[in-house]
């Protein structure tokens, strides 16, 4: 006859693992103790060995307005990582326990209009893993098998836990055919200097980075760019017209949100040219849709997420062949114990990307 425990000895027993929370609709976040999750059927566990932190992940510390219509507290955060496979669910069939993986952190439907079509990173129902689910800033995750990239041996654990926005930046830049072409970077954040680098790597005759943080304009030009531009200091627009004998630039990402340098944006790219935004800008923003964009002939694409798989592949080849070097933005390495000062940096702006370590 089973023996009956109590709901506290039933806990005690449980296995736990430590965890970054967002322990309440706040500011902040908490380190806490957590049952490790069990893989359910077509999904696989994973120990966490590197996790890092992305913009969103700050907004969700923050809790500003886009945190507070998204997110249920408590649950743990974060969706970028990279780890080992330690079991496996019911009914996976490619995944193998001791595989190095990172994942694509949207979860789709294959229901809707988009995922029948293939265009899985655009799902009307996604979800994403550390905002709508529980997330990997912890010492385990469970992911569904389909999600993940299984990783060489060789790579180095941080490194493969930034592949996931390393997409976003060569979803952005490849979105148009850069080779031989001038590309302003616009928003000079992790991504945007991811971006440069790819730029670089896909062969683009000249990039221009442009921010207003220094930290981040010195890393810009580590990773390759051509030109750097503070427009704390001078006018972007004036420079790359002086530069580009006013015909301005072919391919523009814009990564920084701001509704100043939006408008510059659109201003500065050529006729028959690219804008590429991957920013999410807090509130409505004014251009000039007459001259900057029907008048110029101008093709603008929202860029979301990474084509699935398409873009992990392009990724991949980028890491693999040696074409794009990232380790250069990898500024700040913690334990995970130490998350705190990995979140002042970001919030700072005083680093490139951070990588907390489980």
């Amino acid at each position: 006859m089973e023996q009956l425990v109590s709901m506290t000895e039933k806990e005690a027993t449980t296995p736990v693992m430590k965890a970054i929370q967002k322990h309440t609709a706040g500011f902040g976040a908490e380190l806490v103790e957590v049952p490790i999750p069990t893989p359910g059927a077509g999904q696989v566990l994973i120990k966490v060995k590197a996790t890092s932190i992305c913009g969103t992940d700050v907004h969700i510390y923050e809790w500003d307005d886009w945190a507070k219509s998204r997110v249920k507290p408590p649950y743990v955060f974060g969706h970028e990582f990279a780890g080992e496979v330690v079991a496996l669910g019911e009914g996976t069939k490619r995944i193998q326990v001791g595989q190095t993986v990172s994942a694509e952190t949207h979860i789709v439907c294959h229901q809707c209009k988009q995922c029948l079509r293939g265009q899985y990173h655009i799902c009307k129902n996604t979800k994403i893993i550390g905002v709508d689910t529980q997330g990997c800033f912890a010492e385990y995750v469970v992911m569904p098998e389909e999600n993940l990239w299984v990783n060489p041996e060789s790579m180095p654990s941080k490194l493969a836990s930034i592949q996931e926005p390393l997409g976003n930046a060569v979803h952005t830049v490849l979105a148009s055919d850069v080779s031989a072409k001038s590309v302003a970077i616009v928003g000079c954040g992790p991504i945007g200097l991811m971006a440069v680098g790819v730029a670089k790597a896909a062969g683009a005759s000249r990039v221009y980075a442009i921010d207003v943080n220094p930290y981040r304009l010195k890393l810009a030009a580590e990773m390759g760019a051509d030109v750097v531009i503070n427009s704390m200091d001078e006018n972007p627009l004036a420079l790359i017209m002086d530069q580009t004998d006013g015909d301005g630039i072919d391919v523009v990402c814009e990564m920084s949100g701001h509704p100043v340098a939006i408008d510059q944006a659109f201003k500065m790219v050529t006729a028959g040219g690219d804008v590429n935004v991957l920013s999410l800008p807090a509130k409505p923003v004014a251009i000039d849709l007459t001259r900057d964009v029907v008048f110029k002939g101008v093709r603008v694409q929202g860029i979301t997420g990474r084509k699935m798989y398409e873009t992990w592949g392009q990724v991949s080849t980028l890491l693999a062949t040696g074409q794009l070097n990232v380790e250069p933005i990898i500024t700040h390495v913690f334990k995970l114990e130490e998350f705190e000062q990995g979140f002042e940096l970001m919030r700072a702006g005083k680093c490139g990307k951070v990588v907390l370590i489980p």
